[in-house]
């Protein structure tokens, strides 16, 4: 067996043979001439001429061997409900799906938008769209209307699939209402609106016309036989959308067979899963890991993959470790977040459940510190392993590699750069790379290997800009991370370079909180940033001048106002965007320039020191931050 690191140096020395041979791991329907085309940096396309299909990757094919094995795991703690799907039970509802999607139309090329809870048919809406040829575009349910339509005006999606409501903490989310707002906000609406009446919402309303019940078109195709739509290997199959520095999202766009192959080479080398057993990633289908680990990872490789609704700690904090003896997981993925979550619980739910048949714990999402690590691990009796990745990469970018080579692990470092990524650690001004235990960014030579994003949806340029210009004439990869590598190659992650906060694995641009906070009539200007938080890793925190100061003369008038803040923000981002604290201040600490010192506001709202303020044109503003942050602790 190779080491680790012969594994990734043939993967950058030799990439045509690397990846030729991951790609046996997936079917083609027609074999590829090419296995890279990188005459257009930074643009790679990858098994160029191949033809294949996601969806029969991650169920045709399984019919022939395992068509009676457990292939979608559904498990709602909200409802009460379990739903277990057999790869043949779901390659009927997937054709009855795409079948639904064809007669309304929708076909290669269309973009349908899903905006679901945790539930099956959000997975047999994803999986009957790529069978079709047509692209998904999942938005995550906790995102408010604002957000929604900015969403639906760049993917112009001819159609939309909802359902009536979700379910979290055992009160309802109206999905229809927040779907039904977008569209009236979005100047590209979709034709049809495809609803999914889980009898939640007893208030239901249709849009003649427009709003169609799934439970009825589905009645019509239970026979349904639906071919695929074989692809070539760089068409798009889906958009997901990430946030970034300013306030418009950027729609990562992902390829059919580089994303196919990069995940069935990662569930033999990193997660090392095998075919007939059970994989239970505790993200939603609307986050990047949800798609690869929840959705076409785990269904690719032959593995039931557990899909949950619920929170960790309902109806009691063991019910992650219920389901993992009920269906005898045996790879687990989840977030650091959710980990210290349940470390503020009784340890005895850990094991309450029984032995254990996990092999792996991964997480993921946001930096995992030792304590944290150490605790989980010692506590299940199970190897934890920490890797990073992005939206951007769809799979990890550092990694142990258990499939390859057993290498020690380092609490707190997500070990080495995966095969196919050339990882190095630049210099944020110069772009010169660096030595061991100093700090500069975590960037890619190019071109960036199959399963990464192949551009940003319909911007090209902005692709280039956003991705590729940030050291100069040096056409690298930024992650937008900070990053030191040890004397033993190991890499450690130390936060964000620009203006994105990482909020227990979700990433929100200041930038889009700003405009949020904004939209409340009484405030003339905000600035905000992430502090580190305990349990989440990073959260928001705004620093807002109001237009009426007497609104906030005293203790009372500062709570109502930072509720209306709240209550604001709410409606146009959705919950995951509401600030810890909104501080009322009369000045914001800003250069001669006219530039907000957003790292010096961070640091006093952290108690560190703000850092080099000779550039600040008036010492009052930060006298500001640091009475707003005195008087809140």
């Amino acid at each position: 067996m190779a080491t680790c690191k012969d594994f990734h140096r043939r993967s950058i020395e030799q990439p045509d043979a690397f990846w030729g041979e991951q790609a046996k791991l997936i079917d083609w329907h027609q074999p590829f001439g090419k296995v890279l085309d990188y005459s257009r940096p930074p643009f790679a396309r990858w098994f160029v001429g191949g033809e294949t299909n996601l969806c029969y990757n991650a169920v045709d094919r399984h019919l022939k061997d395992r068509a009676d094995q457990n292939a979608l795991i559904f498990v709602s703690t909200e409802t009460a409900q379990d739903r277990t799907y057999t790869f043949r039970e779901l390659h009927a509802e997937v054709n009855r799906c795409a079948a639904v999607l064809r007669e309304l139309g929708l076909g290669k090329g269309d973009r349908i938008l899903i905006y679901m809870p945790m539930i099956p048919e959000a997975v047999f809406a994803m999986l009957a769209c790529v069978r079709l040829g047509a692209i998904h575009s999942v938005v995550f349910g906790g995102f408010a209307a604002h957000s929604l339509a900015s969403r639906i005006d760049d993917a112009k999606p001819k159609l939309m699939f909802t359902a009536d409501a979700g379910m979290r903490g055992g009160k309802a989310l109206l999905y229809k209402g927040i779907v039904d707002e977008a569209i009236g906000l979005s100047q590209h609406p979709p034709q049809h609106v495809v609803i999914v009446d889980r009898g939640i919402d007893t208030d239901l309303r249709r849009v003649d016309g427009r709003d169609l019940d799934y439970a009825q078109l589905r009645e019509k195709h239970m026979s349904a036989q639906v071919p695929v739509q074989w692809l070539e290997a760089s068409e798009p199959s889906y958009i997901l959308y990430t946030s970034g520095t300013t306030g418009k999202p950027k729609g990562v766009q992902r390829d059919t067979g580089g994303y196919a192959v990069a995940l069935a080479a990662s569930m033999q080398h990193i997660y090392c899963g095998k075919p007939g057993e059970t994989m239970f990633t505790t993200s939603d289908i609307g986050w990047v890991v949800g798609h690869s680990y929840i959705v076409y990872g785990p269904l690719i490789h032959g593995m039931a993959s557990v899909m949950y609704e619920g929170l960790p700690v309902r109806p009691d904090p063991g019910i992650w470790w219920k389901i993992v003896a009920d269906h005898k997981v045996t790879v687990m993925f989840s977030s650091p977040t959710a980990i210290r979550v349940l470390k503020k619980q009784d340890p005895a739910y850990l094991t309450k459940y029984g032995p254990s048949t996990l092999r792996h714990l991964f997480l993921a999402g946001e930096p995992l510190d030792e304590p944290t690590a150490r605790w989980i691990s010692e506590a299940l009796g199970v190897q934890v392993i920490d890797h990073y990745w992005q939206t951007e990469t769809g799979w990890a970018l550092l990694s142990a590699m258990p499939g390859v080579e057993a290498t020690p692990l380092k609490y707190g470092s997500p070990s080495f750069p995966a095969y196919g990524y050339n990882v190095k650690l630049l210099d944020e001004g110069s772009g010169k790379e660096i030595g061991a235990n100093e700090k500069g960014v975590v960037a890619v030579v190019p071109p960036l290997p199959p399963g990464c994003m192949t551009t940003v949806w319909q911007q090209d340029e902005r692709f280039v800009n956003t991705y590729f210009t940030s050291f100069g004439d040096q056409l690298i990869y930024t992650t937008f991370d900070w990053g030191i590598r040890d004397e033993d190659g190991y890499y450690f992650i130390l936060g964000r370079t620009d203006d994105v906060i990482n909020i227990a694995g979700h990433r929100l641009g200041t930038r889009e909180i700003e405009e949020a906070v904004s939209d409340h009539p009484n405030i003339a200007e905000v600035a905000v940033v992430g502090i580190h938080d305990e349990i989440k890793g990073q959260v928001p925190m705004a620093f807002a001048i109001v237009k009426d100061a007497s609104r906030v003369a005293d203790a009372a008038g500062r709570r109502a106002m930072e509720k209306e803040v709240f209550d604001v923000v709410n409606k146009a981002l959705g919950a995951v965007g509401r600030p810890a604290r909104v501080h009322f201040v009369t000045q914001l600490p800003k250069t001669r320039s006219g530039k907000v010192l957003r790292r010096s506001i961070q640091a006093i709202a952290e108690g560190r020191d703000p850092g080099d303020l000779t550039t600040l044109d008036d010492a009052a503003g930060i006298e500001q931050i640091q009475a707003a942050v005195a008087a809140a602790s």
